[in-house]
């Protein structure tokens, strides 16, 4: 599982960054990648990179401003151009579908695989299956914004085989259907539990994934212990107020919430275009004064997420 950042600008392109987008790339886990946000030349990054538009399978869109959606219609467009046929599936506030609609309407763009538009209305669970859940969680942006809370699913401790061979149970396939069964029947008609031979159970991963928002203290239960939390941060420290005027946050506000949140590492994103060279550094430095492990994205940032122990 790993993070691989497309565009980490706000508002507008520019030499150094390109507008928002960010890939979930589960490859192992899923054979799959996630984007969240797409904004205008995503797909043109994506050239640049070893994500196949074909193994995208779900959009997240955190609201739609156009530095954050511009880039959507071409990169579906796209997808079935480069040999896209199994489903995908987007998920963004009201108006998201009526955008998506008119876009590939007007373009006469038709498409080679089935397209989903799932609308997010409240904080609520929007995708659960056997291995991972997303939640949608409200942000405060002038229009309707969200973030994304990714959380895997505990799993099973690896099975321990010395264990197994204290109690007469030799190697061989019956390691495999112990593993993969709550209860098995051994050829003397002994039932042996799994849970018995397994080590400890396996944590899943939580990424929080936050669109545009000003500073909300309220976020840190929801965030509570996340192994990586992605927080805009379009405005220095110093620049507070107008953050708050425009709807966004600071670097220093980013890495309070984190500390509070209590999670293990921060990756801020969406930075201004009036912050280049030294400049960013700064950033860095007074987020880093607050909550030392944080890290500022840039384009083709990519950043694995351990798996728990």
């Amino acid at each position: 599982m790993e993070l691989f950042f497309l565009g980490t600008g706000s508002g507008v392109p520019s030499k150094e960054r390109n507008v928002s987008a960010l890939a979930l790339q589960m490859l192992q886990e899923r054979q799959s990648t996630w984007l969240f946000d797409c904004g205008e030349s995503t797909q043109h990054q994506i050239l640049r990179t070893n994500i196949r538009p074909r193994r995208v399978e779900k959009i997240f869109i955190t609201h739609l401003h156009g530095d954050h959606i511009y880039g959507l219609p071409g990169f579906l467009s796209s997808r079935s151009f480069q040999g896209g046929e199994t489903p995908c599936t987007i998920y963004g506030p009201k108006g998201l579908k009526e955008y998506i609609t008119i876009s590939l309407r007007v373009s006469g763009t038709r498409l080679t695989y089935p397209l989903e538009i799932v609308e997010v209305i409240e904080e609520e669970t929007i995708f659960e299956d056997e291995g991972i859940t997303v939640k949608s969680v409200p942000l405060e942006h002038g229009l309707e914004s969200f973030g994304y809370i990714i959380q895997e699913k505990d799993q099973p401790g690896e099975l321990l085989p010395e264990k197994l061979k204290d109690a007469g149970i030799s190697p061989g396939p019956i390691y495999q259907k112990i593993k993969q069964n709550e209860t098995t029947e051994l050829a003397d008609g002994t039932v042996i539990r799994r849970e018995d031979y397994l080590g400890p159970v396996k944590a899943g991963r939580k990424i929080a994934i936050l669109g545009d928002t000003r500073y909300l203290e309220g976020l840190a239960d929801i965030l509570k212990q996340a192994d990586i939390l992605v927080h805009e941060a379009t405005f220095a420290g110093a620049d507070e107020e107008l953050a708050h005027a425009y709807f966004h946050s600071t670097t220093r506000q980013a890495a309070h919430l984190a500390k509070l949140a209590e999670v293990k590492q921060l990756i801020i994103s969406h930075i201004s275009s009036r912050y280049q060279g030294d400049k960013v550094k700064d950033l860095l430095r007074e987020a880093q004064e607050i909550f030392p492990d944080t890290a500022i994205a840039y384009d083709f940032y990519h950043h694995p997420v351990p798996a728990n122990k």
